[in-house]
């Protein structure tokens, strides 16, 4: 706390020039003392605050001894200082944050967090970031998911979404594709850090501010296998990664907000979709036409059907949607112009690709994380 002013004795002229002044010192304590709690600054290696009654800011500096500093305002933070470096082959020096939720047994106040997934209708988002050019980062939320009700400790799977990245670095992990996730292309990295797995969206060019559906990230984790909807979100944090200085990066507003419940056509409604899955087979090539059906009550918005293509399939071209990537476990992506799925409507993709062996046709399909009945299919040779 600061201690509070200190101001000499004057001799009283008047009842009513004392009253006065006494009035003028109550207004100049009540002013110093608002700004005190609306301008932080935080220094300690873990220290943190609150803002808005509802967020937690922290100065969260592991990766290194040397000094890191944020100033805390009502809606954000900057870092004003960010001494030293760590190689860019390596992990950053900090992580200097705003989050919603539970971070090694610090909550921030009201929170609904940890939330199983299966109760989560929506978690909207919003961000504003400032920028600067000396320095060698990247800008990320980071949404974390266990498979418990966790308050403390490493969570089993990280995702990270990189609004903008500046220098030599890049996430944990190897590029396994791109994918269009709320609207936006994202390179798509995976990989471990040691301690758990770690699923990074990367935007190709800077996003200084945005508002989004962090549940349309998590059911990316969901259907590429990182996490089950009966998992949990314990905590949504948005700042920086710095591994070069950093002073002058801020986050000048911040939201998040995680609405359970559970919606027709989210991740809880366990028989919101049917999928239709039709080939045309030939001597080491196939087509196939997919249709999706929406069979439960609410619209489906920019939906993602995820599925693995038996072993030996390549895709080698699609339409209707983005299928990523080429083999394995892939994601087809809707398009701008067929992103919903009305009630008892449905859209249709297809893709053409090639095979080795005996052909053979994907088992489950899953819809933005729910699993999908599998009406008959018809296969043409």
């Amino acid at each position: 706390m600061r201690p509070s002013p200190h101001r000499p004795r004057r001799p009283l002229r008047s009842l009513f020039g004392g009253l006065l002044t006494a009035l003028a010192v109550v207004a100049a304590l009540l002013t110093t003392a608002t700004a005190a709690q609306a301008d932080t600054t935080i220094c300690e290696q873990y220290g943190s605050t609150t803002i808005q009654g509802r967020y937690v800011v922290q100065n969260n500096r592991w990766g290194t001894s040397d000094p890191q500093c944020i100033n805390v305002t009502d809606s954000g933070f900057t870092v004003t200082q960010a001494d030293g470096s760590v190689p860019t082959n390596g992990a950053p020096k900090s992580y200097p944050s705003v989050f919603n939720g539970c971070h090694y047994t610090n909550c921030s106040p009201g929170t609904n967090l940890p939330a199983r997934l299966s109760s989560i209708s929506s978690a909207p988002t919003s961000i504003s970031y400032s920028y600067v050019s000396d320095a060698v980062f990247d800008a990320a939320y980071d949404i974390w998911l266990d498979p418990t009700p966790k308050t403390d400790g490493v969570n089993e799977t990280e995702i990270m979404v990189w609004f903008n990245r500046v220098g030599p670095v890049q996430p944990v992990g190897s590029q396994v594709g791109t994918a269009t996730v709320a609207g936006r292309s994202w390179e798509v990295w995976s990989g471990n850090n040691g301690g758990n797995d770690v699923l990074s969206f990367v935007s190709p060019s800077a996003i200084s501010s945005w508002s989004f559906d962090v549940m349309d990230f998590v059911r990316q984790a969901v259907s590429r296998g990182l996490a089950e909807d009966d998992w949990y979100l314990t905590s949504v944090q948005a700042g920086f990664e710095p591994w070069q200085n950093g002073g002058g990066l801020a986050v000048n507003s911040f939201s998040s907000t995680v609405n359970t419940g559970g919606t027709p056509g989210g991740p809880s409604d366990p028989a919101a979709c049917e999928v239709t899955y039709a080939t045309n087979v030939w001597q080491g090539g196939f087509t196939a036409d997919v249709t999706v059906a929406n069979t439960g009550s609410s619209p489906v918005d920019d939906w993602e059907l995820a599925f693995t293509l038996p072993s030996g399939q390549q895709i080698t071209g699609a339409w209707n949607a983005s299928v990523t990537p080429s083999a394995g476990a892939v994601t087809a992506t809707a398009s701008a112009h067929n992103a919903q799925i009305t009630p008892d409507g449905s859209q249709t993709f297809g893709f053409q690709g090639t095979y080795s062996g005996t052909f053979a046709e994907p088992d489950d399909f899953s819809l933005n994380g729910t699993a999908c009945t599998t009406a008959s299919k018809s296969v043409t040779h």
